[in-house]
């Protein structure tokens, strides 16, 4: 791989060439991999299989020690490819509560935040243009 991110990079299977392909994506390209899977509901709905998370987002945790879990994404973290979702939290010794960061690819979208007109936009445009 060369020095510079290139957005025509080939794959390769060394994953030390993975991380440093994400690791030194631009923040515009970081937002395309914080994406997950939609419901089986959702997917017919939209007829896509992912979508981009989105503060307001409800979600369910599919991996990890809260899976099953579902919440509202409150922060997503685009350098560092993290999402937090209220009422996921751990308590520290010294009683105080942080919320946990989780990867989105362990995450499924159970119901979309359509108050933003783009977004809305964006996914009926999606929508006509699988029909076609």
């Amino acid at each position: 791989m060369k020095l510079k991110w290139s957005k025509h990079w080939n794959a390769s299977k060394r994953p030390s060439k993975q991380r440093k392909y994400r690791y030194n994506a631009p923040l515009h390209v970081q937002h395309t991999f914080l994406a997950a899977h939609l419901s089986p509901e959702l997917r017919k709905k939209y007829t896509t299989r992912s979508f981009t998370l989105r503060k307001g987002d409800k979600v369910k945790i599919l991996r990890g020690q809260h899976k099953k879990k579902t919440g509202k994404v409150s922060r997503i973290l685009i350098k560092s490819q993290k999402i937090y979702i209220e009422g996921i939290e751990l308590s520290k010794k010294d009683g105080s509560k942080v919320l946990i960061p989780l990867d989105p690819s362990n995450l499924m979208i159970t119901e979309l935040d359509l108050t933003d007109k783009i977004r809305k936009a964006k996914i009926e445009n999606k929508k006509t243009q699988e029909k076609k």
